[in-house]
Formats: C-alpha cells, sequence, structure tokens
C-alpha cells in the first residue's frame, strides 16, 4: 500500500500517494471539459442544426465568463496571477522548447498560459459575433458571419496547437497532462521545477 502525504492546497482531510499534489481543483476541471464539449457541440453542429450550435456557442461563453471570476477568486492555480505572465516569458519559454531546457511547471507553463488566454479570447470573440449575427442590428450582415467563420478556423488552429503543447510537454517532463486535468493531481514539484 502506498505511503500517503498530505498536500499543502489539498482539500482538508484529503490525502494524496506521496509525491503528489492537488493542482486543479474541481471548477477548473469542470470548465475545462465543458469548454470541450461545448465547442465540439458547436463545432459539428454548424450548418447542421442551428439551434443547438447555438446553444453551445452560448455556454461556451458562459464558461469563459465563470473561468475569469474563478481565476480572480479561486484556488491558487486557478488564479490569473499564477499563470498569466508578460511576453518576454512567453518567448523565454518557447525559446526554452527549442532547446530542450524548458522548466516544468506544477501550474501552467507560460506558454500553456498564453494559449489558454488565446483559446478564451477567440471563444468570447466566436461568442459575441454569434450573438451579433441574430440582433436586429447585424443579422445578415455579411462581414459578422464571414469574421464568425474565420475566428472558427482560428479556434481550430489554437486547438491543435494546444493539443500538440500538451502532448510535448506530457513527453518531455514524463506527465500524463490529460490525466492530470481529469484528476486535479500532478507529480509534486522537483528541485528544479519554478515555484508556480
Amino acid at each position: 500500500m502506498p505511503k500517503l502525504a498530505k498536500a499543502t492546497d489539498a482539500r482538508p482531510g484529503a490525502h494524496l500517494p506521496a509525491g503528489m499534489v492537488r493542482v486543479w481543483d474541481p471548477v477548473v476541471r469542470l470548465f475545462h471539459w465543458s469548454l470541450v464539449v461545448s465547442v465540439a457541440i458547436a463545432w459539428f453542429s454548424a450548418n447542421h442544426n442551428e439551434a443547438l450550435h447555438t446553444r453551445a456557442g452560448y455556454v461556451a461563453a458562459g464558461l469563459i465568463a465563470v473561468r475569469l471570476i474563478w481565476g480572480l477568486i479561486g484556488s491558487r492555480y486557478a488564479r490569473l496571477s499564477t499563470w498569466v505572465r508578460g511576453p518576454r516569458a512567453v518567448l523565454r519559454y518557447l525559446r526554452d522548447i527549442l532547446t530542450g531546457t524548458e522548466a516544468r511547471f506544477l501550474g501552467h507553463n507560460p506558454a500553456g498560459g498564453a494559449m489558454i488566454l488565446a483559446l478564451m479570447t477567440v471563444v468570447a470573440a466566436l461568442g459575441l459575433t454569434g450573438w451579433m449575427m441574430f440582433t436586429p442590428t447585424w443579422y445578415g450582415v455579411d462581414w459578422v458571419t464571414h469574421l464568425h467563420g474565420l475566428i472558427a478556423d482560428v479556434l481550430a488552429v489554437l486547438v491543435m496547437g494546444h493539443l500538440a503543447g500538451v502532448a510535448l510537454a506530457s513527453l518531455r517532463h514524463r506527465e500524463n497532462l490529460v490525466v492530470a486535468m481529469l484528476t486535479g493531481k500532478k507529480r509534486a514539484s522537483g528541485p528544479d521545477d519554478p515555484a508556480l
């Protein structure tokens, strides 16, 4: 039977296997997977089921709003202050990826944080342009429809980049990030890992 250790940021009384810590709280995990499902439904229902497409889009936009609020009041690794970094930090981390020297972060790494911001911005823009398409002012306006489609294409590219980044980080750091986003648990920080 594995030795149990209490993580410093775990729920009171929650025990984890030695060497594991709770990183992603239930709100972050529920947001992530609900956004995945709502975006997938919106994507596959586009041009086939307008009502379902619209509902899925509004759910996705609502999820973004909830996540931004949780980013201000949520747990340590949910907070924007722990994973939103400036352009220099992101570029430095991308350079380190190219040289194979990137650090492992317990929370989101700088490139991952930038990708999350990009994904959330694009989903919010899709929600806005989708809503505009049904208002009296913008209904039937070609440029709004085309912009909505263009933003959807940008989202598809970002999702592919996100999946590639998750796969790369999982391989490089020998850690399944998909499982971590399901369970909320990750391997504890090592001596070479940054503090956040």
